[in-house]
């Protein structure tokens, strides 16, 4: 049985119109799409659920922030207001804003990574290998075995398992391994979290063996949230305390502030130390703009600085980790197969499953994706070959464990009755599964390796 939602902790000021397109615009729509969800027009879309990254609504008072803004090219009032910010909240002294979570990534990597060399992780996503890719690199997956089990209860997914991390150091050394980055929550993996234990677990290795530790902290605070409700060492404890004491574990952050931080557009590095902060600015001004403003305009900065004191809100994060959880549940009750327990920012569909007579080859996440769409005209995205497969030394194509179809939810954007209508339409999808006897095979597909499912073009198939 479902349970109690928690109701909205806001009230609507202002309202977007939204329209359902009919079955045949629907079928036009993904025509001209190539049927890659990310080729379909806003327009052609009634609930979109693609991203949870700078979709979110923000609130009067970072609206009120952007009258604020200092435009000036250089120190910026409104940069050390989000320097305060960090500090107050995350307690690194050192930040330099992007414009957002990729180009921080561009940043990092393009100041750390060279050729042969390898990252730990506990799982990258899409943009973040492709940043390893790029510059020469391999990022591997140190994640713990349940990861890769959706059906298994954990109350977190997302750890890295400690003796593949002791062996991936002791595989290559330290000379090659110029960062291990954990990624909270862990999203391809299913938004799954990372425990406070397990990320002193992780310091306490990086740090014996002289390695710095940076997080992917786009969902620092869903995560957090979780810490404070299923690990018993930490429940009396704020989630403004859980963060902090989250941040002292490394010594960088990258953040696409488009996620947790509450804006629609952002990102930034912040660093423990002055020799690392220094490391990354060249780079800084080469790609994204001066060091103070890093790609964004000042009201942008404010708005960020506000968004980042917002993310801790206790009552905000009860709602919106509730919602994602309530479309699990119902979800749940249809039968549908989902990663368990639900995540922090999506609910995501174990396409493997669902779709067991279409082989990973023939891409079942994306199928769902275009059905789905079909059904309903909700826009989420596959996550499974298509995104993730790629070939070894001899060409052979290695398929991700994983075949995901994710919808993730915008922040404080959604009605509980849209999540009710999306959890309708795909168990309905679902009651249909048997009959849908097609995959998908690549037409134009760009040379960019681990990130050609935004570009590629594809066809169906009859199995």
């Amino acid at each position: 049985m479902v349970e109690r939602i928690m109701p909205e902790p806001f009230r609507i000021k202002m309202v977007e119109s939204v329209r359902v397109p009919d079955k045949n615009e629907r079928e036009e729509a993904l025509k001209r799409a190539h049927f890659n969800m990310f080729g379909l027009r806003s327009q052609d879309v009634y609930i979109d659920l693609l991203t949870d990254s700078g979709t979110g609504a923000m609130s009067k008072q970072q609206w009120a922030a952007l009258m604020m803004g200092d435009e000036a090219y250089a120190g910026a009032d409104s940069y050390f207001h989000l320097k305060e910010a960090v500090k107050d909240i995350l307690g690194f002294d050192y930040v330099v804003p992007t414009h957002q979570g990729r180009a921080a990534e561009n940043v990092v990597f393009g100041s750390l990574v060279k050729k042969g060399d390898v990252i730990p992780f506990n799982m990258p996503f899409d943009t973040t290998r492709g940043h390893i890719f790029n510059n020469g690199g391999e990022p591997l997956d140190c994640v713990i075995d349940e990861a890769y089990r959706p059906e298994v209860q954990h109350p977190f997914k997302g750890n890295v398992d400690i003796d593949k991390l002791e062996a991936a150091i002791a595989k290559y050394g330290k000379e090659r391994i110029p960062l291990v980055m954990v990624t909270i929550t862990n999203n391809s993996g299913g938004g799954q979290p990372v425990s406070l234990e397990n990320l002193r677990q992780v310091s306490d290795v990086c740090r014996r063996h002289g390695i710095p530790l940076f997080l992917d902290a786009a969902r620092m605070a869903e995560n957090a949230y979780f810490i404070k409700a299923r690990e018993e060492a930490c429940r009396d404890l704020s989630v403004a305390q859980i963060l902090k004491a989250t941040m002292d574990t490394a010594d960088a952050i990258t953040v696409s502030c488009k996620k947790d931080p509450l804006v629609n557009i952002g990102g930034m590095i912040c660093s423990r130390t002055e020799e690392l902060h220094n490391t990354f600015l060249p780079r800084v001004i080469l790609f994204e703009g001066y060091a103070t403003y890093g790609g964004l305009a000042g009201r942008d900065l404010e708005a960020l600085a506000q968004g980042l004191r917002e993310m801790v809100d206790e009552q905000y994060l009860a709602h919106r980790i509730g919602q994602v959880r309530y479309l699990g549940e119902l979800l749940g009750e249809g039968g549908v197969p989902c990663v368990t327990p639900a995540g922090g920012h999506a609910i995501f569909i174990d396409a493997a499953a669902f779709f067991p007579h279409i082989p990973q080859s023939a891409y079942p996440a994306d199928v769902l994706s275009i059905e789905i769409y079909r059904e309903g005209a909700i826009r989420g995205i596959g996550l499974g070959a298509l995104a993730f497969a790629t070939p070894d030394e001899t060409g052979k194509i290695i398929y991700p464990k994983l075949e995901l179809y994710r919808l993730a939810i915008n922040r404080r954007t959604y009605t509980n009755h849209h999540i009710q209508f999306v959890a309708q339409t795909i168990v309905d999808v679902y009651r249909r599964r048997d009959s849908v006897r097609y995959g998908l095979r690549e037409g134009y597909s760009p040379a960019l390796k681990g990130m050609k499912h935004f570009l590629v073009h594809l066809e169906p198939y009859d199995l």
